[in-house]
């Protein structure tokens, strides 16, 4: 397997709120692990939250007992949570703080990830795809039919997000399976990329890259000559690279 991940402050913020994490080594009974979070708060407490509930998520997955991939992902996610809540109460600058999360794995050839918030996985081969739901009011209303996926993009509430870590007491995250192919590259990323440049012009841009670094570095690249209005954070997995080169 191939992994890389990359934040950068993008060209309008002060502070890097967004954090990214990834290890090809087991960490409990995952073999690897790939995470994107991206936080939210006043100025150090966003900081605070993404890095901390990362932390969280590695402490518990290399104590959980738990052999399911799927159960443990709720069970840790859980337990970030609670932890993040309990951080909060604990010191007032933290106070109102969150974090969207996206945690995924590879085992053999099945992906196990799950997302709160709106940052995202999408697979990449043929085409794009978004794999992740977000969780925004738009994609709320999207679902609902009250607007089309195209207004989505462009949305005044389009920030608007209906899950976080941190924010209540329990947090139910959507927790996804898929069995990989040959070729397959994942790529999970915070809005900072998605809102700042298209699908079609991330899947060009990592098609014609030699690798996944020139990837990543290309796509924060395009994001910030877009206006780089946010943080950026993103990280990029050839899965099966071992077998097949997908380039």
């Amino acid at each position: 397997m191939k992994l890389y991940a990359m934040t950068d402050v993008g060209r309008k913020r002060e502070v890097n709120q967004d954090f990214v994490y990834v290890t090809d080594k087991p960490v409990g009974p995952f073999p690897n692990l790939l995470v994107v979070a991206d936080g939210m708060g006043g100025h150090k407490a966003g900081d605070f939250a993404s890095k901390y509930t990362v932390k969280i998520l590695h402490q518990e997955l290399e104590t959980t007992t738990l052999e399911k991939p799927e159960e443990i992902l709720k069970t840790v996610i859980e337990t970030a949570n609670c932890e993040l809540i309990k951080a909060a109460h604990s010191d007032v600058k933290l106070e109102g703080m969150g974090t969207t999360l996206v945690v995924a794995t590879i085992i053999g050839s099945t992906l196990y990830f799950a997302n709160v918030g709106d940052s995202r996985l999408y697979l990449i081969n043929e085409k794009i795809r978004q794999l992740s739901k977000d969780h925004s009011l738009v994609e709320e209303m999207v679902r609902l039919g009250g607007i089309k996926a195209e207004e989505a993009k462009n949305h005044p509430d389009k920030n608007i997000i209906t899950k976080a870590m941190g924010v209540k007491n329990e947090v139910e995250a959507d927790i996804y399976e898929y069995c990989l192919k040959k070729g397959d590259l994942i790529l999970m990323c915070t809005d900072g990329l998605s809102n700042m440049v298209e699908d079609e012009d991330m899947f060009d841009i990592v098609k014609g890259a030699r690798d996944i670094v020139e990837a990543v570095l290309m796509l924060i690249e395009k994001a910030n000559s877009n206006g780089g209005r946010d943080n950026i954070g993103v990280v990029m997995a050839e899965p099966l690279a071992d077998e097949v080169s997908a380039w």
